[in-house]
């Protein structure tokens, strides 16, 4: 990868990297884990940006990416996330942004989200971040007649949790 390609990579992840935090919320419950697993997605990010064509927009790649490093390694039902060394000071992310405080408020509804599979976590986050059934099929790879009656059964699921 050259130079400009490496630095168009850093600024669209710094640009963006709530994407990540985000994910690593949905599918890690300290910071620590929280922390390895935003490593892992920002090395598979860089893993796989050369191969990014932009067809689609880089924040729907990122999604894509970072939903499918999440639940891969959620779905092995590892303790501690196996991570993959990235020793580059250049390119290792901050999440000084990050405030775990202000999150305290999140927690119910996270709490709920929790107890939906891996696929709806990632179609309730996608929803919660405004995209429309088209983005979220493409995402998820998934129909957008799919994409709109699985959203409207993790509604009632949610409902039927918050308020049991």
């Amino acid at each position: 990868m050259n130079t400009a390609s490496e630095e168009s990579f850093v600024k669209q992840l710094k640009e963006n990297q709530n994407i990540i935090h985000k994910i690593c919320r949905l599918y890690t419950s300290d910071e620590d884990s929280h922390n390895d697993l935003f490593q892992e997605i920002t090395i598979q990010l860089w893993k796989a940006y050369p191969q990014f064509r932009g067809d689609s927009k880089f924040t729907t790649w990122a999604y894509r990416v970072g939903l499918n490093t999440a639940i891969t390694l959620y779905r092995k039902k590892k303790r501690s996330l196996e991570t993959t060394p990235f020793d580059s000071e250049f390119h290792r992310m901050k999440d000084d942004e990050y405030n775990f405080e202000e999150e305290e408020q999140l927690k119910l509804m996270y709490k709920a989200i929790e107890e939906l599979n891996d696929i709806e976590k990632a179609l309730i986050f996608l929803y919660l971040e405004d995209k429309d059934y088209t983005e979220i099929s493409e995402t998820l790879g998934i129909s957008e007649v799919n994409a709109r009656v699985k959203m409207n059964r993790i509604k009632g699921k949610l409902k039927k949790i918050l308020n049991p």
